[in-house]
């Protein structure tokens, strides 16, 4: 008899002695690291039932994540330096109005991506879902397809970080030193040194990148009031009348409304990136609860920050004709300088966001390497054997990290023979990305509507959404119909947003102004087909099933 009820106290699933283990009050250590075991357990069978072989450390927690997400999404930065754009197109009133759509939706789609993340929560993100919720006949190609679209705008926002980070530490030179004149190979140099920093920061001491998420997650708040406390206090106002009613058109187009649309575009960019979380899934413990929460988590606190300081800044623009005439490229460091009345004041406050920007570059090439390495790991990329490849003593993916670097410094020679063709190359990351979670976010809803997506299981123990024949809902789903109807208005954000993301921000533009991006996407998909029918057909064949 005691034999007995030792084996089948011995037979307790998994589930049930993570939830004894949970509800201990005081664990002595050997039971708290039994537990720390149990939970990597299931979160790796989890990853098993989609055909992964589990090779990467769970080290990230949702605080973690939440930083992450965060710096990659870098929302309230991103309007203080792209704040040029919003305010050409839209005025006062249509940055806060456009804005508001933008924030909206986003968290729409990114709510109903946190349902697919939920079902299927695996580095590929995207091309996974897409490939699991695609009719059989054309699953194969719009996974491949969506995979290139993924992995090329991401290695794109990489770069276009950089650009950034490096542009905005000369606009500081410039404050300081008037005299001063950027040169476009300063700025390459610059560039290779904050992705040199963000490729320490994932390789040399890459066991604390959780840690350095969460310190980094602590400055992104600090950083927001340390700029908005004193701009607000010193700085002059404007009438609220004039914030919340005057619109202009600066891009010289025929209506207003087609103005507004085009600068919205601005805000687009900004709320980018919280699908880094997604890419991250295998080094996170419980991802199909940790990431849906993180994204949600992170367009709610980034939306915040970002519309607080764009309405800060909009009181306190100013003389109009005055910022948009800075030296420095960047209108907000005019702001700064007028508001604060101190030229080291107001160089302080543009030195946050370089760090915070430098910070971000961390967790971008984090976010491209994985989701490279995933799709090389599929064999979606020429050279995946390679790519794939994980370092065994720190579990990262070491290959697909000295790509990501390779290609944003092999980018940032193009900055030096010309701006306009790097920027043309950048523009990638809106309308790649945007294409991914428009595709994937439709067949859900297909999906979804048509009843094909069984319910969640969490004794499941046979292989789950590799393919439509297997679909099944995550830990974590919106109810219906509310789940039905924040995805179907997510996919017409997406696609009017994409339309729009395609046109130059001013009417009859120039060589210099011509938005590129149509080309850049046409060339990317050209590209691809021609890879795919030469050689990519015979050995993609979607996300490789790993475990039978």
């Amino acid at each position: 008899m005691p034999k007995d009820y030792e084996m089948e106290t011995f037979k307790r699933n998994e589930n049930e002695a993570i939830s004894t283990e949970l509800n201990t009050e005081r664990l002595p250590t050997e039971t708290a690291v039994r537990r720390a075991q149990l939970l990597v357990e299931r979160d790796n069978q989890v990853l098993s039932h989609l055909g992964k072989v589990p090779v990467l450390k769970r080290n990230f927690a949702l605080m973690s994540m939440l930083g992450f997400s965060c710096t990659v999404m870098n929302t309230w930065e991103g309007e203080l330096v792209l704040f040029l754009q919003s305010f050409e197109n839209g005025g006062y009133a249509g940055a806060i109005y456009g804005y508001i759509i933008v924030w909206i939706g986003t968290l729409c789609v990114f709510a109903s991506m946190g349902e697919l993340a939920s079902m299927a929560p695996t580095s590929g993100g995207q091309y996974h879902w897409v490939y699991m919720l695609a009719p059989t006949k054309s699953r194969k190609f719009l996974s491949y397809l969506i995979g290139w679209l993924t992995v090329i705008g991401w290695q794109a926002a990489v770069a276009g970080l950089g650009f950034l980070a490096a542009a905005l530490i000369q606009g500081v030179a410039v404050m300081g030193n008037p005299s001063y004149e950027p040169m476009p190979w300063q700025k390459t140099l610059l560039l290779w040194a904050s992705i040199a920093f963000a490729v320490f920061v994932n390789t040399v001491i890459s066991s604390a990148l959780p840690k350095v998420e969460g310190l980094v997650l602590i400055l992104h708040v600090l950083g927001f009031f340390a700029i908005l406390v004193p701009l607000v206090y010193l700085s002059p106002h404007g009438s609220a009348k004039q914030v919340f009613t005057v619109f202009l058109n600066e891009g010289g187009w025929h209506t207003q409304g087609l103005s507004f649309m085009l600068g919205m575009i601005a805000s687009v960019f900004n709320f980018l990136g919280a699908d880094g979380a997604v890419h991250m899934s295998e080094e996170i413990q419980n991802p199909g609860v940790i990431v849906p929460r993180a994204m949600v988590f992170t367009i709610l606190l980034n939306g915040a920050l970002g519309f607080g300081i764009l309405v800060a800044v909009l009181f306190c623009v100013g003389d109009v004709d005055s910022i948009l005439a800075s030296p420095t490229g960047f209108p907000f460091m005019a702001i700064f300088e007028q508001g604060v009345g101190s030229e080291r004041g107001a160089q302080t406050m543009a030195s946050i966001l370089v760090i915070l920007n430098l910070c971000a570059t961390v967790s971008l090439v984090a976010s491209a390497s994985r989701m490279t390495w995933s799709f090389a790991r599929d064999r979606g990329l020429p050279g995946w054997f390679y790519i794939s490849k994980i370092e065994r003593r720190t579990s990262i993916p070491i290959i697909a990290i000295a790509l990501t670097t390779t290609i944003s410094y092999l980018l940032a020679l193009v900055n030096i023979g010309s701006s306009v063709a790097f920027n043309d190359i950048v523009s990638l990351t809106i309308n790649g990305l945007y294409g991914a979670y428009l595709i994937g976010n439709s067949l859900l809803l297909w999906r979804r509507v048509t009843g094909h997506i069984r319910p969640y299981n969490r004794d499941n123990t046979e292989l789950i959404n590799v393919s439509h024949e297997t679909l099944s809902w995550g830990p974590t789903r919106i109810p219906e119909p509310l789940g039905t109807i924040i995805n179907a208005f997510g996919c017409a954000y997406l696609l009017v947003m994409l339309f729009f993301s395609f046109w130059p921000t001013s009417i009859n533009p120039t060589a210099k102004t011509m938005n590129m991006s149509s080309l850049m996407v046409g060339a990317t998909i050209i590209w691809s087909i021609i890879y795919y029918a030469l050689w990519a057909r015979k050995v993609y064949s979607g996300p490789v099933i790993e475990i039978k």
